[in-house]
């Protein structure tokens, strides 16, 4: 046998989440190309790993066994390269955070500059839904978790990390109502939502109720990635939050259109289990997130204080 460390990764994260599509998504990789490095890796068993019913992935049997031997030596190497880092006095381990959809836009900067001062240090970034964000918390599967409301039932630490400005938006070519009144903008116009559950729906929805509100047409799509295409096309409006639309604003795509009482505030909040046992790599994101946020906030998005 002849199977990279690649193939057991690729194989132990379809195994986990039971799709080709999902693993490629997680691995940031190509559907065809999971799907070639499967076949790859089955071709070296005489027996099924996986099976096809109905149009549904399952793992067999067989396959599950190799996916928890594929999970051991994983965890083998990464203790070596742990254990390499840390004779040569260098941070190591890993971080694991879990990032509401809206998140993406911001993380990242927060991690860029700490990943390249700790090369010891593997990220693991999900970003998902936010109630499978504050489930995996909740898990203890991760180590923080990036939310805009704090979860009610869970003992959690908080860190204030950056403000979100949510604003009314409207496309290009989109035509307003001739008395763009707040009642004409949310009782006329239709209005795309994003999911139930979602913080920026919620935010959204309780401007309408305070405002007694009856929204006539309305459009729910299930990611920001969505909402802003269908906005851009003229699908109707909707109030999004500002920071993952800087390249719409400046191209002309977009429009604010200005809303009394808008834009509505909220805040991202890094946050971990009060009983959680935070690694060294985790501590030390901690204090680096606390000492530099402001500086990152200032040079990044700036831009973003203007509106």
């Amino acid at each position: 046998m002849n199977y990279t460390f690649h193939q057991l990764q690729i194989f132990l994260k379809i195994a986990e989440l039971g799709s080709i599509t999902k693993a490629s998504e997680a691995l940031h990789l190509t559907q065809p190309a999971v799907s070639i490095q499967l076949k790859n890796f089955q071709d070296q068993f005489p027996i099924p790993l996986t099976e096809v019913v109905g149009r549904k992935l399952f793992i067999t049997d067989f396959g599950k066994e190799i996916a928890r031997d594929a999970e051991k030596i994983i965890n083998q190497v990464h203790a070596i390269n742990y254990k390499t880092s840390a004779f040569k006095g260098e941070l190591f381990g890993r971080l694991k955070i879990s990032v509401v959809s809206t998140g993406k836009y911001v993380m990242p900067y927060f991690l860029s500059e700490f990943m390249d001062k700790h090369k010891g240090v593997e990220l693991s970034m999900d970003v998902t839904n936010k109630a499978k964000v504050v489930e995996s918390l909740e898990l203890n599967e991760v180590d923080f978790a990036l939310v805009s409301v704090l979860p009610d039932k869970l003992n959690v630490e908080t860190v204030e990390l950056m403000k979100n400005k949510l604003f009314y938006v409207a496309g290009r070519e989109f035509k307003l109502p001739k008395s763009p009144s707040k009642k004409n903008l949310f009782e006329k116009t239709a209005l795309i939502y994003r999911e139930q559950g979602s913080a920026t729906r919620n935010a959204m929805v309780d401007f309408i109720t305070q405002n007694k509100y009856t929204v006539k047409k309305k459009i729910q799509l299930t990611s920001n990635e969505a909402v802003k295409q269908a906005v851009v096309a003229g699908l109707g409006c909707s109030v999004m939050p500002i920071i993952g639309i800087k390249n719409e604003l400046k191209s002309g795509d977009l429009k604010i259109v200005p809303v009394k009482e808008l834009p509505i505030s909220t805040t991202w909040y890094l946050i971990w289990l009060k009983s959680k046992n935070l690694s060294p790599a985790a501590l030390a994101y901690l204090e680096y997130i606390k000492k530099e946020k402001e500086a990152i906030i200032n040079t990044t998005f700036g831009w973003a204080f203007k509106y």
